[in-house]
């Protein structure tokens, strides 16, 4: 597919891009016809990154050198991670820059990175897969706050994307489902994947989706119900988990995937490790995740709580998560609805995000989306409280203005701190950024005039003003994490990025052909054992001259080089493909008579 604008899913374990075609939105899909990429990156001792499947292939043999569920780390401090330490087998740190900001690492092969340029790393292998778009809408969990959105921006940003909208998860969704053609009616999307969990209730009614609330929780999804797997089956075991055994982590990481996914349609599944195996029902998994359900199920009571609802008329389903029979019970119970489930829950939020990069492209304009701030935004006042201004799920864009003074005699300056939380004091909720007015004349404590404005765009990045009305003296912050990149950090690797852009595209080229030519070398080996006697002595020399060339191109470092000789094999083993192909279908068609014959040749 091609197009200047695409949509794409960044998801803890997978993403995926979508575009809209003849007025219908479709997922990008490779030439197997997947269209998942594995959040998985890979580090080699000699420089090459593997990003996806190849990534994930790693994730066993390599552990200490492959990182995966990089979202869970958007936007985070170290001291919010304390819980998820335990179980990444990565060392990460938090580095103080300039003005107190703080930067978090990961460091892996020996070098530190950020969130931002790992997931970057992951949105240039879905962009190269979607034709390399310019311009995309991507989506986040409806609950990240600003920090984890701004991250998100960023890592956009450095893998050359211009991001023109962060939309929330749980609207993209319906948007994919189509509801638009609904008359009316409230709708509640039940999001549950890898590293998140979110629920909006909309309203819908003549093409205007209207986000009434959202509630949810950016450290609940499928990663802990294979943790819960992982620590269940390791005391059977008698083994101790921990992030200095990198690789019995990773063992077990990928065995409790295996057994969550095969739980979902079987009663019983066999946990193995080197030989020894346990057995899990579906029974005692769904005792074992039920508390971590029903946390999810409590987020759905506040949101239509503060929806004002009491009932809705359809549910959505969307997360690879919300496919566990549990979940899916569950959700129906509360709502007291049969959840719509004929969208690929995996996919249906890319293809929303696409719908969403086709209204702002121009193309639709009988779709409008009105979307809400998740967690309220507000200033420090005396005594380290938090004083809000914007209220959660206040409907975005929007500006609200407050007005305060001074507190002591002749204050000259004040120092606004802006917070993002719930919480009534500052030590519970998260410090976004501060700026400085100053210049205000000496007054009585009380008399100045103070108005301090807060604006959120349609992506909920916020803005605040402030002006000290009879002085007129003004100063304004565009809001930017007190943790994180700063926008010269970002700019600076969005640069780096463009400079090694042909050395990437190499790098990448001798990746995609060295794959193939050791899959064509495979292939070729056991054709050559079971139908090689065939050949005749012209064809097998050519085979052989063809294997050593390719071998020998295996062993240097440059791509163009590579896909010759990879042509050049293809060429030379076409007649050994051919004996191979016209062996197995004879063996197929042994022993049949002449009508079943015929019945086989019409299928």
């Amino acid at each position: 597919m091609n197009s200047d604008v695409v949509g794409i899913d960044l998801g803890t374990t997978y993403s995926l891009a979508a575009f809209v075609t003849n007025g219908r939105p479709a997922v990008v899909r490779d030439a197997a016809g997947a269209a998942l990429v594995p959040s998985c990156i890979s580090f080699h001792d000699d420089g090459t990154v593997l990003v996806g499947s190849a990534a994930k292939e790693r994730a066993l043999s390599d552990p200490d050198h492959t990182i995966f569920s990089v979202k869970r780390l958007m936007g985070r401090t170290l001291a919010e991670l304390k819980e998820e330490l335990k179980l990444i087998p990565h060392q990460i740190a938090e580095r103080e820059v300039e003005g107190g900001r703080k930067v978090l690492t990961v460091n892996v092969g020996g070098r530190e990175h950020t969130p931002e340029e790992l997931s970057a790393l992951i949105l240039k292998e879905v962009r190269a897969r979607a034709g390399n778009p310019t311009k995309a809408v991507i989506t986040v969990p409806a609950y990240f706050d600003d920090s984890q959105r701004q991250a998100t921006r960023d890592a956009g940003r450095i893998a050359g994307l211009d991001v023109l909208r962060i939309v929330n998860e749980p609207t993209a969704a319906a948007l994919a489902y189509g509801l638009d053609k609904r008359d009316a009616g409230v709708v509640a999307v039940y999001d549950l994947g890898g590293g998140t969990f979110d629920c909006s209730i909309l309203q819908v009614a003549d093409g205007i989706f209207r986000v009434l609330s959202t509630n949810g929780d950016t450290f609940l999804g499928g990663d802990d119900f294979d943790r819960a797997i992982m620590s269940e089956a390791a005391k059977r075991f008698a083994v101790e988990l921990t992030n200095r055994d990198s690789e019995t982590l990773q063992r077990y990481r990928d065995e409790a995937e295996k057994t969550k996914i095969a739980l979902s349609s079987s009663e019983s599944v066999e946990f193995k490790d080197r030989g020894r195996r346990t057995t899990f029902t579906r029974t005692e998994f769904e005792a074992m995740i039920a508390p971590l359900v029903e946390r999810s199920i409590a987020k759905c009571r506040a949101a239509m709580a503060d929806a004002g609802k009491t009932e809705v008329d359809e549910v959505v389903l969307v997360g690879g998560s919300s496919r566990v029979p549990l979940v899916r019970r569950r959700v129906e119970e509360f709502f007291r609805r049969k959840p719509h489930s004929d969208l690929n829950p995996d996919e249906v939020v890319a293809l929303g995000a696409a719908v969403q990069a086709d209204i702002l492209a121009g193309n639709r304009k009988d779709l409008l989306l009105l979307d809400v701030v998740p967690l309220s935004l507000g200033i420090e006042t005396l005594g380290g409280v938090v004083d809000k201004v914007i209220h959660r799920n206040s409907t975005v864009p929007c500006r609200e203005t407050v007005r305060y003074s001074t507190a002591v005699d002749n204050q000259t300056a004040i120092l606004v701190n802006i917070y993002q939380g719930e919480r009534e004091l500052t030590k519970d909720c998260r410090l976004l950024g501060q700026f400085k007015l100053g210049g205000i004349p000496p007054m009585p404590a009380q008399l100045p005039q103070v108005d301090i404005t807060f604006t959120l765009d349609a992506n909920a990045m916020l803005k605040v003003s402030a002006v000290e009305r009879r002085s007129g003296q003004q100063a304004q912050v565009e809001v930017r994490a007190a943790h994180g990149l700063s926008r010269d950090e970002v700019e600076a690797l969005v640069l780096q990025s463009v400079e090694h852009a042909h050395d990437d595209f190499r790098q990448r080229q001798w990746i995609e052909y060295k794959n193939k030519a050791e899959a064509d070398l495979r292939h070729a080996a056991k054709a050559m054992a079971a139908s090689g006697a065939g050949l005749t002595a012209e064809e097998r020399s050519a085979i052989d001259s063809a294997t050593r060339v390719l071998q020998a191109a295996l062993t240097g470092n440059d791509p163009a080089v590579l896909q010759r000789a990879v042509t050049a094999f293809g060429q030379a083993t076409s007649p050994l493909a051919e004996l191979h192909m016209n062996a197995a279908v004879k063996t197929m068609l042994a022993g049949k008579t002449e009508g079943e014959l015929d019945r086989a040749i019409v299928k």
